[in-house]
């Protein structure tokens, strides 16, 4: 008989962000796996191999590990990541083992947070006053023009890892310039941010949802908890999508699953870009897609990067409004690794989430690479009106208890 087609997955999650088995027959297929030791537990039983890296954007980790499953299983037909940092690694390694998907180039402006701003402002779209920096006196003379705060991010990074915000001159001994690789420097605007979670067909918005961040991803790595409610102003949200639309035709004419942020102006309208990824958005976005809204934005990524178009969407997607999804993330209790020693459940909660996640007593909470992941607790809520959800999220945040003991 044939062989089997030989489809790689570089896989980091222990929970179930994405359902490889529902996506992909794992018998027709030799469906293999490069992935981290904490994410090996949720790589499906029927998978034709799995082998181990420290790190899935490793790349020569992740190319090595190819090879010998290629050795094993043949050639790959596609080699497929969804997790934002390990994008690169997989069109660098579809390039050179001749597989279809985006490639380098064509992923690029929508890593390079430098890059995509360019190509947004050209477009003619908003966006704050941005430019690369390598030291301390760029920022120095950034700030000195556009104003203060300034904020300093890595151009390639995730989850606001290395990323300052700078209120004048003197904060700049807390950036460090050599271990994050090139950085630049962003006027800081004070209006919400919002995300934008959907489809692109390379035209137009298919399905989307805009959502408002309560407290900040940079906030969250300070200790804060963060959380995340749907927009039910039709109007709002319909603005937000004309924006967003406008985004992402300037950076590719190609089908992507997209997590966007912009900041906005909720009397106005207005919007200006922040940044943009070329996948499903994290935290619980992927959970409240399938759980409420009946679409798996996961899946749409994955197809996409076997060649093949998404699925229908429900017609309910079609046009803003329908129920109000929102996610809160309690930040980690000690430094990680760490050990849990309490952690009390919020469901039955009146208002509160419908769904939670947390590691029981005993537990070890990981040192992981998916950082959204691996927190004190994840919760997720639905409701008919955005209010409704904020009130649950605020009050599960106030009385969610977690402690936990550092190893």
């Amino acid at each position: 008989m044939p062989a089997r087609p030989h489809i790689v997955v570089i896989h980091r999650w222990r929970a179930r962000y994405a359902e490889y088995a529902r996506y992909l027959d794992h018998e027709a297929n030799a469906v293999t796996y490069v992935s981290t030791e904490v994410g090996a537990s949720a790589v499906p039983s029927a998978a034709a191999d799995v082998l181990q890296v420290a790190a899935t954007d490793d790349l020569p980790a992740v190319a090595d590990r190819i090879k010998q499953l290629a050795h094993d299983h043949g050639q790959p037909a596609a080699i497929i990541a969804l997790k934002e940092d390990d994008l690169l690694v997989a069109a660098q390694l579809r390039q050179e083992w001749g597989c279809a998907g985006l490639s380098p180039a064509q992923l690029l402006p929508y890593r390079d947070k430098l890059a995509m701003s360019r190509r947004v402002a050209s477009a003619g779209l908003a966006v704050p006053a941005f430019t690369s920096v390598r030291n301390a006196a760029a920022v120095r003379a950034f700030g000195d023009r556009y104003g203060w705060p300034v904020i300093v991010k890595p151009r390639i990074g995730s989850s606001s890892s290395g990323v300052s915000r700078l209120d004048g001159a003197t904060d700049l001994r807390r950036v460090d310039f050599e271990s994050h690789g090139p950085l630049m420097a962003q006027a800081f605007d004070t209006r919400q941010i919002y995300h934008v979670d959907g489809y692109f067909d390379g035209a137009a918005l298919g399905p989307y949802r805009a959502s408002r961040y309560l407290n900040t991803c940079l906030g969250f790595r300070d200790g804060s908890a963060l959380g995340s409610v749907e927009e039910d102003d039709r109007d709002l949200v319909r603005a937000i999508g004309t924006f967003s639309a406008r985004v992402l035709a300037a950076l590719s004419d190609r089908p992507t699953v997209f997590h966007l942020e912009v900041f906005v102006d909720r009397d106005r309208g207005d919007c200006a870009f922040l940044e943009v990824g070329a996948r499903a958005g994290g935290a619980e976005i992927p959970f409240v897609w399938r759980e409420i809204h009946g679409y798996d934005l996961m899946e749409a990524a994955f197809r996409l990067a076997l060649g093949k178009p998404p699925r229908p969407w429900p017609a309910t997607l079609a046009a803003p409004g329908g129920e109000v999804g929102g996610w809160l993330l309690a930040p980690a209790p000690a430094a990680r690794p760490c050990r849990i020693t309490e952690a009390g459940s919020m469901l039955g909660r009146t208002p509160g989430p419908y769904a939670e996640a947390m590691l029981r007593p005993g537990e070890i909470l990981p040192a992981a690479d998916a950082y959204y992941e691996h927190v004190g607790g994840r919760f997720r809520f639905r409701g008919t009106r955005s209010a409704d959800v904020v009130a649950a999220i605020e009050a599960t945040a106030q009385d969610f208890r977690v402690r936990a003991e550092p190893l």
